[in-house]
Protein backbone atom coordinates (compact mmCIF):
# COMPACT_ATOMS: atom_id res chain seq x y z
CA UNK A 1 0.00 0.00 0.00
CA UNK A 2 1.19 3.67 -0.81
CA UNK A 3 1.65 6.19 1.73
CA UNK A 4 -0.04 9.83 1.03
CA UNK A 5 0.23 12.99 2.66
CA UNK A 6 -1.93 15.76 1.08
CA UNK A 7 -0.76 19.21 1.38
CA UNK A 8 -3.34 21.82 0.46
CA UNK A 9 -5.17 25.35 2.18
CA UNK A 10 -8.40 24.85 1.04
CA UNK A 11 -10.04 22.72 3.41
CA UNK A 12 -12.76 21.43 1.00
CA UNK A 13 -10.11 20.58 -1.78
CA UNK A 14 -8.50 18.80 0.96
CA UNK A 15 -11.29 16.88 2.10
CA UNK A 16 -11.87 15.66 -1.86
CA UNK A 17 -8.38 14.84 -2.54
CA UNK A 18 -8.81 12.83 0.52
CA UNK A 19 -12.15 11.02 -0.25
CA UNK A 20 -10.65 10.52 -4.14
CA UNK A 21 -7.27 8.69 -2.72
CA UNK A 22 -9.39 6.79 0.17
CA UNK A 23 -11.73 5.10 -2.61
CA UNK A 24 -8.44 3.27 -4.12
CA UNK A 25 -7.29 0.67 -1.84
CA UNK A 26 -3.49 0.64 -3.03
CA UNK A 27 -3.06 4.32 -1.27
CA UNK A 28 -3.59 5.21 2.19
CA UNK A 29 -3.67 9.22 3.43
CA UNK A 30 -1.40 9.29 6.55
CA UNK A 31 -1.67 13.00 7.21
CA UNK A 32 -2.96 16.73 5.89
CA UNK A 33 -1.27 19.11 5.96
CA UNK A 34 -2.81 22.75 5.46
CA UNK A 35 0.85 24.54 4.46
CA UNK A 36 3.91 23.72 3.53
CA UNK A 37 6.06 25.04 6.32
CA UNK A 38 4.04 22.70 8.84
CA UNK A 39 4.34 19.29 6.42
CA UNK A 40 7.74 19.88 5.29
CA UNK A 41 9.17 19.00 9.05
CA UNK A 42 6.82 16.24 8.94
CA UNK A 43 7.44 14.61 5.74
CA UNK A 44 10.97 14.51 6.61
CA UNK A 45 10.82 12.76 9.31
CA UNK A 46 8.04 10.82 7.79
CA UNK A 47 9.16 9.52 3.97
CA UNK A 48 5.83 8.76 2.20
CA UNK A 49 5.25 7.97 -1.32
CA UNK A 50 3.46 10.08 -2.82
CA UNK A 51 2.67 13.87 -1.97
CA UNK A 52 -0.82 15.89 -3.50
CA UNK A 53 -0.28 19.05 -2.78
CA UNK A 54 -1.58 22.67 -4.07
CA UNK A 55 1.00 25.35 -5.22
CA UNK A 56 -1.20 28.35 -3.84
CA UNK A 57 -0.19 28.27 -0.04
CA UNK A 58 0.98 30.46 2.86
CA UNK A 59 4.22 30.78 4.29
CA UNK A 60 5.57 28.06 1.89
CA UNK A 61 4.46 27.59 -1.23
CA UNK A 62 4.10 24.11 -2.97
CA UNK A 63 7.02 24.36 -5.27
CA UNK A 64 8.89 26.16 -2.78
CA UNK A 65 8.26 22.99 -0.86
CA UNK A 66 8.99 20.64 -2.95
CA UNK A 67 12.66 22.57 -3.76
CA UNK A 68 12.89 22.22 -0.21
CA UNK A 69 12.47 18.45 0.20
CA UNK A 70 14.45 18.02 -2.98
CA UNK A 71 17.23 19.79 -1.47
CA UNK A 72 17.05 17.37 1.59
CA UNK A 73 17.52 14.28 -1.05
CA UNK A 74 13.89 13.25 -0.55
CA UNK A 75 12.92 12.23 -4.22
CA UNK A 76 9.37 11.79 -2.88
CA UNK A 77 6.64 11.61 -5.83
CA UNK A 78 4.22 14.29 -6.20
CA UNK A 79 0.75 15.08 -7.42
CA UNK A 80 0.02 18.81 -7.79
CA UNK A 81 -3.91 19.71 -8.14
CA UNK A 82 -3.90 23.40 -8.23
CA UNK A 83 -5.30 26.43 -9.87
CA UNK A 84 -2.32 27.86 -11.66
CA UNK A 85 -2.05 26.85 -15.31
CA UNK A 86 0.81 29.75 -16.13
CA UNK A 87 3.39 27.85 -17.96
CA UNK A 88 6.24 29.46 -15.60
CA UNK A 89 4.94 27.71 -12.64
CA UNK A 90 3.96 24.25 -15.11
CA UNK A 91 7.87 24.71 -16.07
CA UNK A 92 9.49 25.01 -12.78
CA UNK A 93 7.38 22.06 -10.98
CA UNK A 94 8.07 19.54 -14.00
CA UNK A 95 12.08 20.65 -13.46
CA UNK A 96 11.57 19.13 -10.13
CA UNK A 97 10.14 15.99 -10.97
CA UNK A 98 5.99 15.88 -10.66
CA UNK A 99 4.60 13.01 -11.79
CA UNK A 100 1.34 14.43 -12.80
CA UNK A 101 -0.50 18.25 -12.70
CA UNK A 102 -4.37 18.44 -12.41
CA UNK A 103 -5.78 22.09 -12.60
CA UNK A 104 -8.95 22.66 -10.72
CA UNK A 105 -11.43 22.12 -11.23
CA UNK A 106 -10.79 18.15 -12.86
CA UNK A 107 -12.91 15.13 -12.66
CA UNK A 108 -12.78 12.34 -10.00
CA UNK A 109 -12.29 10.45 -13.41
CA UNK A 110 -8.78 12.72 -13.91
CA UNK A 111 -7.88 12.52 -10.32
CA UNK A 112 -7.94 8.70 -10.80
CA UNK A 113 -6.04 8.70 -13.70
CA UNK A 114 -3.11 10.30 -11.63
CA UNK A 115 -3.33 7.57 -9.48
CA UNK A 116 -3.07 5.12 -11.76
CA UNK A 117 0.18 6.13 -13.83
CA UNK A 118 1.46 6.68 -10.76
CA UNK A 119 1.01 3.12 -9.77
CA UNK A 120 2.04 1.53 -13.18
CA UNK A 121 4.99 3.64 -13.17
CA UNK A 122 5.86 2.10 -9.96
CA UNK A 123 5.52 -1.22 -10.65
CA UNK A 124 7.06 -0.76 -13.48
CA UNK A 125 10.17 -0.29 -12.10
CA UNK A 126 9.24 -2.84 -9.24
CA UNK A 127 12.46 -5.85 -8.85
CA UNK A 128 13.35 -4.35 -12.63
CA UNK A 129 17.22 -4.35 -13.13
CA UNK A 130 17.40 -3.55 -16.57
CA UNK A 131 14.59 -2.64 -18.45
CA UNK A 132 14.10 -2.11 -22.71
CA UNK A 133 14.15 1.05 -24.78
CA UNK A 134 10.11 -0.07 -25.17
CA UNK A 135 9.90 0.30 -21.85
CA UNK A 136 11.71 3.48 -20.91
CA UNK A 137 9.24 4.84 -23.48
CA UNK A 138 6.32 3.68 -22.23
CA UNK A 139 7.56 4.98 -18.43
CA UNK A 140 8.53 8.40 -19.92
CA UNK A 141 5.32 9.18 -21.84
CA UNK A 142 2.32 7.69 -19.65
CA UNK A 143 0.80 4.72 -19.62
CA UNK A 144 -2.14 6.10 -21.66
CA UNK A 145 -0.13 7.90 -24.14
CA UNK A 146 2.56 5.58 -25.25
CA UNK A 147 1.35 1.96 -24.36
CA UNK A 148 2.99 -0.78 -26.27
CA UNK A 149 1.60 -2.31 -28.83
CA UNK A 150 -0.18 -5.01 -28.42
CA UNK A 151 1.69 -8.80 -28.65
CA UNK A 152 0.69 -10.43 -32.16
CA UNK A 153 -2.53 -12.20 -32.31
CA UNK A 154 -4.13 -9.58 -30.40
CA UNK A 155 -6.49 -6.84 -31.64
CA UNK A 156 -7.25 -3.78 -30.55
CA UNK A 157 -10.64 -2.93 -30.86
CA UNK A 158 -11.03 -6.63 -28.68
CA UNK A 159 -8.98 -5.25 -26.17
CA UNK A 160 -11.45 -2.36 -25.57
CA UNK A 161 -14.54 -4.58 -25.50
CA UNK A 162 -12.81 -7.00 -22.65
CA UNK A 163 -11.85 -3.72 -21.12
CA UNK A 164 -15.21 -1.86 -21.22
CA UNK A 165 -17.00 -5.38 -20.17
CA UNK A 166 -14.67 -6.25 -17.01
CA UNK A 167 -14.98 -2.39 -16.15
CA UNK A 168 -19.11 -2.13 -16.31
CA UNK A 169 -19.09 -6.12 -14.73
CA UNK A 170 -17.35 -4.91 -11.80
CA UNK A 171 -15.56 -7.96 -11.17
CA UNK A 172 -15.94 -11.17 -12.86
CA UNK A 173 -14.54 -14.58 -14.07
CA UNK A 174 -12.98 -15.28 -17.23
CA UNK A 175 -16.50 -17.21 -18.36
CA UNK A 176 -18.72 -14.11 -17.18
CA UNK A 177 -16.65 -11.60 -19.72
CA UNK A 178 -16.54 -14.07 -22.20
CA UNK A 179 -20.22 -14.53 -22.07
CA UNK A 180 -20.86 -10.99 -22.11
CA UNK A 181 -17.87 -9.98 -24.60
CA UNK A 182 -19.42 -12.90 -27.27
CA UNK A 183 -15.87 -14.30 -26.84
CA UNK A 184 -14.65 -18.06 -26.36
CA UNK A 185 -12.97 -18.34 -22.97
CA UNK A 186 -9.26 -18.94 -24.70
CA UNK A 187 -9.59 -15.92 -26.55
CA UNK A 188 -10.73 -13.75 -23.12
CA UNK A 189 -8.35 -15.82 -21.18
CA UNK A 190 -5.63 -14.44 -23.42
CA UNK A 191 -6.87 -10.49 -23.51
CA UNK A 192 -7.10 -10.83 -19.65
CA UNK A 193 -3.74 -12.34 -19.33
CA UNK A 194 -2.27 -9.46 -21.18
CA UNK A 195 -3.96 -6.95 -18.77
CA UNK A 196 -2.81 -8.93 -15.64
CA UNK A 197 0.92 -8.35 -17.10
CA UNK A 198 0.14 -4.65 -17.70
CA UNK A 199 -1.09 -4.03 -14.16
CA UNK A 200 -4.61 -2.75 -15.97
CA UNK A 201 -6.02 -5.95 -14.19
CA UNK A 202 -5.74 -7.76 -10.81
CA UNK A 203 -7.02 -11.42 -10.17
CA UNK A 204 -8.08 -13.16 -6.66
CA UNK A 205 -9.12 -16.33 -6.03
CA UNK A 206 -12.58 -16.79 -5.00
CA UNK A 207 -13.56 -20.01 -2.59
CA UNK A 208 -17.16 -19.30 -1.59
CA UNK A 209 -18.16 -20.58 -5.04
CA UNK A 210 -20.02 -24.16 -3.48
CA UNK A 211 -17.56 -25.82 -5.62
CA UNK A 212 -13.95 -25.86 -7.34
CA UNK A 213 -12.21 -22.40 -6.49
CA UNK A 214 -12.24 -19.89 -9.54
CA UNK A 215 -10.32 -16.55 -10.14
CA UNK A 216 -12.08 -13.49 -10.39
CA UNK A 217 -10.49 -10.20 -12.45
CA UNK A 218 -11.21 -6.49 -11.93
CA UNK A 219 -9.64 -3.52 -13.30
CA UNK A 220 -6.93 -1.76 -11.08
CA UNK A 221 -7.85 1.26 -9.10
CA UNK A 222 -11.59 1.19 -10.56
CA UNK A 223 -13.60 3.52 -8.36
CA UNK A 224 -16.80 2.33 -8.87
CA UNK A 225 -16.19 -1.11 -6.73
CA UNK A 226 -15.62 0.86 -3.48
CA UNK A 227 -19.18 2.60 -4.00
CA UNK A 228 -18.61 5.15 -6.99
CA UNK A 229 -21.22 4.83 -10.14
CA UNK A 230 -18.83 6.10 -13.09
CA UNK A 231 -21.43 6.88 -15.50
CA UNK A 232 -21.37 10.06 -12.31
CA UNK A 233 -17.80 10.58 -12.33
CA UNK A 234 -17.65 13.45 -14.44
CA UNK A 235 -20.09 15.46 -12.00
CA UNK A 236 -17.82 15.05 -9.33
CA UNK A 237 -15.72 18.29 -9.90
CA UNK A 238 -13.18 20.03 -7.56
Amino acid sequence: MFKVAIVEDDHMVSMLNRSFTSRDKRFQVMKDFSSGKTALPWLLANPVDLVIMDVYMPVLTGPELLWQLRGAGSGVDVIVVTAAHDTQTLGDLLKMGVVDYLVKPFTAQRFQQALDTFCQKRLALEGQTRVSQAEIDWILSGPAAAKPPLPKGLQDKTMELIRRELYELEEGTCEAIAARAGLSMVTTRRYLNYLLDNWEAESKTRYDTGGRPCAVYRMVGRVETFGIDHQEQNKDLI
